[in-house]
């Protein structure tokens, strides 16, 4: 049976402290916290609406996402991906297709509206681009502004090189992505060619431009989950390119990856475990995948997650606090090291009482012996 016992103390470690001290396989004075997509309920949080994600000056972003995770005890990771602040459907454009900012204050990111291949002989004939030619001198300015800045809440910077599916589907979709795995295999595997040669060169981008240090490379797949494909299909299109991946961002120099496998990935998780994720990587599963389950498959790194998003948003305060005691007692149990966040991203117009009982949560079961 759970424990139920309260035991808040007094901080001994910052968050930036705690993370360090999971990176040095040793156990925290409490589990941490680190909300996954924080820039669009930060916005929200400090009075803004989510056009000023787009709108207002880039600092301005960032400091109200720094000022968030000050307030809400939250670890502090800000991507070099603010460098692209409609970083969804990022890709699209990057190989040339098109999408628009959002024109609603209930929008939240950029859409796509024209794939750069929506035919597998538009497939074929798409080429990788030059990395650095979509990077702009402010925006270069601005990154190396947020990869100097320090704070007791930020153990290091994050940039998003691994979320290989998530890219081949920002190629041609997840509709083209899923039926040419059965309909035109090459084709698919082109698409996966075209994104893991992307991602290395992102990678290898940051490398060059900030070299390795205090950089935890990040991606998310939820173009592997078994809600779109068998894991048949994720072992012959999946797993290969992100082996691949993986090690060549280990052999440069990343030593700390953190992917998430989005949604239910539980068939794929022996195809999972073959990927290289770092020492210790971070493996930042969703809430269909029980904590002890991906612990077990995933022993020597630390597991990140999965209080389920939805409770977040339309949970009481009570519901939300009792749904993290229960994340936060399983995760600390767990022998590679644990991080407390939601099941994916926090729920921009998460009610902020809501919000405040995970960090009381955290502050009366998250404290280790």
């Amino acid at each position: 049976m759970v424990s139920t016992k309260v035991r808040t103390r007094k901080a001994t470690m910052t968050n930036k402290e705690r993370i360090e001290a999971l990176f040095r396989r040793e156990k925290p004075d409490r589990v941490p916290h680190w909300p996954f997509i924080q820039q669009n309920f930060a916005v929200l949080y400090v009075g803004g609406t989510p056009l000023d994600k787009f709108n207002k000056p880039r600092q301005w972003v960032y400091d109200a996402e720094k000022k968030t995770c000050q307030d809400l005890d939250w670890v502090f990771a800000p991507g070099l991906s603010v460098l692209d602040r409609t970083n969804r459907g990022a890709s699209a454009s990057a190989f040339g297709g098109e999408r628009k900012l959002p024109t609603s204050r209930f929008s939240q990111d950029s859409y796509v509206t024209k794939f750069p291949a929506e035919t597998p002989e538009q497939v074929m004939a798409v080429k990788v681009p030059d990395v650095e030619a979509c990077i702009t001198p402010e925006m270069k300015k601005f990154s190396r502004m947020v990869y100097e800045d320090r704070d007791n809440n930020k153990a290091f910077v994050t940039a998003g090189s691994l979320g290989v599916m998530n890219t081949a589907a920002g190629i041609a979709g997840y509709d083209n992505l899923c039926k040419w795995m059965i309909k035109y295999p090459e084709v698919a595997h082109r698409l996966c060619r075209l994104a893991a040669d992307y991602c290395l060169a992102q990678a290898q981008y940051v490398k060059n431009a900030f070299g390795t240090e205090r950089i935890v490379i990040t991606g998310a797949n939820a173009g592997g989950s078994n809600q779109l494909i068998g894991p048949k299909h994720f072992e012959q299109f999946a797993l290969p390119y992100l082996k691949e991946v993986h090690q060549k961002v280990v052999d440069m120099g990343f030593k700390h990856l953190c992917q998430h496998p989005c949604g239910d990935h539980n068939l794929n998780l022996p195809f999972w475990a073959q990927v290289p994720m770092g020492d210790p990587g971070i493996v930042y599963v969703a809430n269909e995948i029980d904590l002890e389950k991906a612990a077990r498959f995933f022993p020597k790194d630390i597991i990140r997650g999965n209080l389920e998003s939805t409770i977040v948003q339309c949970g009481t305060p009570g519901e939300v606090y009792e749904a993290a005691r229960k994340v936060i007692e399983q995760g600390k149990r767990l022998p590679g090291g644990f991080i407390f966040a939601q099941a994916c991203g926090i729920p921009p117009r998460a009610p902020v009482e809501n919000v405040h009982a995970m960090t009381r949560a955290l502050n009366d079961f998250g404290w280790y012996d």
